[in-house]
């Protein structure tokens, strides 16, 4: 199974509250019917207006895997072609000051980590990140703990959703197969399926 239990890469400060799914993943992209190519749109109205200046089209940020955002992020509607968006484009995690409820758990089901911490750290985080791009980032799920730099802070996530992506049980699908025998034991002893 996918266990996360530490991220480590370059990080990508996105600055600003209440960020929702909308301007994530704009509404017309979402009669695709695979996910494939969103990575491509994401934040797509924003960088349009922004002309290349938007921490996704920056090269400095290419290639990075945690995003650092700060409050209520992925408000708005419940699509879970946001999260798919941003894993699409190469994030592994999100730290944050907070998150919208469904935007939290289409990440989860996902295996992307979604932590919090106090918006000072964030602030301080995205500081960095501006200042020296090239920055190393550790998210430490084990330890709760996010490092940027010398710079460290702890981190928060339920508990529930933490022990789900250290032992990889956010993954269903790999769930299954691993335990395909006791599936075919118990559908055996199903009188509905043996018939």
């Amino acid at each position: 199974m996918s266990e996360r239990t530490v991220i480590t890469g370059k990080g990508l400060p996105l600055v600003g509250n209440d960020i929702d799914t909308d301007r994530i993943i704009p509404a017309r992209f979402l009669r695709c019917v695979t996910f494939d190519g969103l990575g491509e749109q994401v934040f797509a109205d924003d960088r349009k207006a922004l002309n290349g200046q938007h921490p996704f089209d920056l090269p400095q940020y290419q290639n990075a895997k945690i995003l650092v955002v700060n409050g209520n992020f992925g408000c708005g509607s419940s699509r879970e072609h946001a999260p798919q968006a941003i894993a699409r484009w190469g994030i592994e995690a999100i730290v944050g000051e907070s998150f919208a409820e469904i935007f939290f758990g289409n990440c989860l089901a996902m295996g992307i980590p979604c932590v919090t911490s106090a918006a000072e750290n964030i602030k301080s985080i995205q500081n960095l990140l501006q200042e020296n791009p090239d920055i190393q980032m550790t998210l430490d799920l084990e330890g709760l703990k996010v490092k940027c730099g010398h710079y460290s802070s702890a981190v928060k996530i339920d508990s529930g959703a933490r022990n789900m992506l250290v032992t990889g049980k956010w993954d269903t699908c790999s769930l299954l197969i691993k335990n395909i025998s006791q599936i075919k034991n118990t559908g055996e002893k199903l009188p509905y399926l043996a018939w």
